[in-house]
């Protein structure tokens, strides 16, 4: 469990979470630079064709369905502070083969193509080690600061950071500029090897068995025979713990442990299917997003680009009343309510009037989406992570990335096929309106009444 600390006016106060936090803003800006860059030099320095830089992003995006939930796995059985660094150092040095190959005249697109790969793999370990790490630094009653402090970061990257990414294309060239993205990752890591959890996060995890998956209890926190068993266990393992590279049938039996956890978890399986949701319909409109705002609506990029920003700026204040709003209305309410709102903001796209009006009605919807959007997030992610043992963190993070993002590649295509047989301003207003159902699920289960975020140690919690 995380160490006790004493009472600080903010966690900039806190030693180990500001290397955290600082490691997250330096990368979270240079990732910005590549954003801009890799897909400008496929596009314009390797002249490839349209198809050939769509499939960049697919190939990208494939690790998050392919390895999301081993890595889960993978999580729980080492130390995540590893990970992280190990994750932060693998995306330098592929990142670095661009320009050295741009110097040499060797750059392909099938070199961006495995470095899009593989940094995805990296990405995607990185990611759940993230999540899972943070409860180890922290106190479950600063989660939700947290959080939101790192959100604050992530906005800041977007409104400042795509614009400083353009202006370093433009001075050093794209595949140069790369480096600076390189850079920020070797300094991220050294952020984070820096950051001191002895005794906190355990070297190694035992498998758990196949019975392993924690239980609730009345207050929503898991706790089991076997994981209560393992959190009573010393966190070191004796020399057997060398031999814990998972088998097949390991992994796929922590795979469906962590399945069988969130979906029988009464606050995590709504959670899911709200986040699911919301993903899966808000993409079958912005699938074919930029036809309806470049060839519908007739919007210039600068333009596009603005109300970009302002969606960046919403991303910002929302981070900002994440830790108010559940103050006030309480933190199950504050997740119903703020994917509630962010459907309805959403009315707003196909709403929007050919004409100057059109880009007032997509920056309300962008700024008030966001706000939306992290207050649900911040809130959502802090109770996961609250009410979560840590030696299940990984699976728990792993598996509700997979279920929510999973539906991000079907709604694309049913938006895509939709828009062939009824138009593209017809289908944004088919996934606007199916994507104000996604807060029934929470709506309808516990998570409605839930006033806080649980503060007891679930790492220490009996069966009910």
């Amino acid at each position: 469990m995380a160490a006790p600390t004493t009472t600080r006016r903010s966690l900039f106060g806190h030693p180990n979470y500001r290397k955290l936090w600082t490691a997250a803003t330096v990368s979270l800006f240079g990732t910005q630079v590549s954003q801009i860059a890799i897909p400008f030099i496929a596009a314009v320095v390797l002249k490839a064709s349209p198809g050939e830089v769509g499939l960049l992003t697919t190939i990208e995006f494939l690790p998050f369905i392919f390895f999301t939930l081993p890595a889960g796995v993978w999580v729980d059985r080492f130390r995540k502070q590893r990970i992280l660094v190990i994750g932060d150092l693998g995306r330098a040095l592929f990142l670095v083969s661009i320009p050295i190959a741009y110097a040499f005249d060797g750059l392909t697109i099938w070199q961006l193509y495995v470095v899009g790969f593989v940094n995805g793999v990296m990405t995607v370990f990185f990611d759940v080690a993230d999540q899972s790490f943070l409860p180890t630094i922290l106190e479950r009653d600063e989660l939700v600061e947290g959080n939101s402090k790192l959100q604050i970061s992530q906005s800041s990257a977007q409104i400042l950071g795509q614009p400083v990414g353009g202006g370093l294309v433009a001075l050093l060239t794209a595949p140069v500029a790369v480096l600076v993205d390189a850079a920020s990752y070797v300094g991220s890591a050294l952020l984070i090897l820096w950051i001191r959890v002895a005794g906190r996060e355990p070297a190694t995890n035992p498998a758990p068995d196949a019975a392993g998956v924690p239980e609730e209890g009345a207050t929503g926190s898991v706790s089991g025979p076997s994981i209560a068993a393992a959190a009573a266990a010393p966190d070191e393992v004796g020399p057997a713990s060398t031999e814990l590279e998972p088998d097949d049938e390991g992994m796929r039996r922590q795979i469906m442990a962590g399945l069988r956890y969130i979906g029988h978890h009464r606050f995590l399986a709504n959670i899911a299917a709200s986040t699911a949701t919301s993903n899966l319909f808000s993409n079958i409109a912005f699938a074919i997003f930029p036809v309806y705002l470049y060839v519908t609506l007739g919007l210039s990029p600068a333009t596009v680009g603005a109300i970009g920003g302002i969606g960046g700026a919403g991303v910002l204040v929302g981070a900002l009343i994440a830790s108010r709003v559940p103050k006030r209305f309480g933190v199950g309410p504050t997740i119903v309510g703020s994917i509630g709102l962010g459907g309805v903001f959403g009315l707003l796209v196909p709403l929007a009037p050919a004409g100057d009006l059109a880009p007032v009605f997509l920056a309300a919807s962008f700024f008030g989406g966001s706000v939306a959007s992290v207050v649900y997030n911040v809130n959502q992610v802090s109770l996961r992570q609250a009410i979560t043992p840590e030696r299940f963190l990984g699976r728990m993070n792993a598996t509700m990335r997979f279920l929510v993002w999973g539906t991000i590649p079907i709604g694309s295509l049913i938006g895509a096929g939709l828009s062939e047989v009824i138009g593209v301003h017809t289908t944004i207003w088919v996934g606007s309106i199916l994507g104000l159902l996604a807060f029934l699920p929470v709506f309808l289960s516990p998570v409605r009444s839930l006033r806080e975020i649980p503060t007891e140690d679930p790492n220490v919690a009996s069966a009910a």
